[in-house]
């Protein structure tokens, strides 16, 4: 298997070694499962686990190897290796864990962009649609909107999905796809470009792994129906996994996530909401809440219709989750820098008693 073939670039290649110690060689993490890995190399595939160390100095999730990470191992006999290093993250797609938690979660890295399947047939959402916009755009990857199952749909209602999703959402393609006619799979083909990584994200039943399989070509992923009784989907897909495509082109698959909560994204927020942040410029007060205070822009945008009011009402949404989170993250960060001066003081102690 040729590396760049998977995404192996220049920039990964300057962060290695030099010059590598005997025996190590590189490879990209296709899938984890509790800590141990499917690891591909020019060599082959290898089941792998990292060292000892690397557990032990791990500060959090982050440091661990993650689906689409590229790292330096040494591969032995019966087809294991064994992880030493992580190279650098190019980009980093994640989300807030699910709970209370103020931890990120990674769904995966090194990604150049991002499908956002989203079905036609039950429950389309641009909301949905924006929170996913604003995790790409906080890690620097280019979303593509895929529409998918409008063979479910006539084309007027489809026009109108399409009309709604292209005047809240500017400057990104919109794909409209059907897995069961093919219609529109080959406009999608024609967006995956070789040594690219591409991370597929929407709900469960949304069609991403029929998705997959139709792009590839054969039946690699399996798949399942909606429930009639919930008219939800089934989380079919049951960890991440990273497939490379005969045509070229790599794509990371990931199991239907119902919550997406954003992190700390401001950057992310203020490419999704252009245009509210362009006319923030113009309120009264700088520190400007944008919901009753006099000369607010951007309420008097709302007022006049120049601002789409559901756009607005998600904003201030997506706002107070992502301002929740990061005085959550502060608050961490305090305990942990409490707890550590507690110890250090501790062990002062124990010192003097000596």
């Amino acid at each position: 298997m040729n590396l760049a073939d998977i995404g192996y670039t220049v920039f990964l290649e300057k962060s290695e070694f030099q010059s590598l110690p005997e025996g190590l060689q590189t490879g990209r993490v296709a899938a984890e499962h509790k800590e141990r890995y499917i690891v591909l190399t020019s060599e082959g595939e290898y089941e792998a686990e990292i060292t000892g160390n690397m557990r032990f100095s791990a500060e959090s999730r982050m440091d661990f190897p993650a689906v689409g990470d590229w790292v330096l191992l040494t591969a032995y006999a019966n087809d294991f290796a064994v992880i030493h290093k992580i190279l650098p993250r190019y980009s980093i797609l994640e989300r807030k864990a699910a709970g209370n938690s103020s931890e990120a979660q990674i769904i995966a890295t090194n990604v150049d962009y991002a499908f956002l399947i989203q079905s036609v047939d039950r429950d389309f959402n641009v909301n949905r649609i924006e929170r996913y916009l604003t995790l790409c755009y906080s890690s620097g990857i280019s979303p593509v909107v895929v529409l998918t199952k409008i063979d479910l749909i006539d084309a007027a209602t489809l026009a109108s999905i399409k009309c709604s999703v292209e005047k809240r959402i500017i400057n990104v393609p919109v794909v409209t796809v059907s897995n069961i006619t093919k219609e529109g799979l080959n406009d999608l083909e024609k967006l995956i470009e070789k040594g690219k990584t591409c991370c597929l994200l929407g709900s469960s039943g949304a069609g991403k792994s029929t998705l997959i399989n139709n792009l590839a070509g054969k039946d690699i992923m399996r798949t399942d129906v909606v429930s009639e009784s919930t008219n939800k989907g089934r989380h079919v897909t049951t960890h991440r996994e990273l497939i490379v495509l005969d045509k070229g082109g790599v794509l990371i698959d990931n199991p239907g996530m119902r919550e997406v909560g954003i992190t700390d994204m401001s950057t992310g927020l203020e490419k999704t909401f252009e245009l509210i942040y362009e006319l923030s410029t113009d309120c009264k007060f700088k520190d400007c809440t944008h919901t009753n205070e006099p000369g607010c822009a951007v309420l008097k945008a709302v007022g006049s219709g120049q601002i789409d009011k559901a756009l607005y009402k998600n904003f201030l949404k997506l706002e107070k989750e992502k301002n929740y989170y990061e005085m959550s993250a502060l608050e961490k960060r305090q305990k942990d820098k409490n707890f550590g001066k507690m110890i250090k003081n501790f062990k002062k102690e124990i010192k003097k008693k000596k």
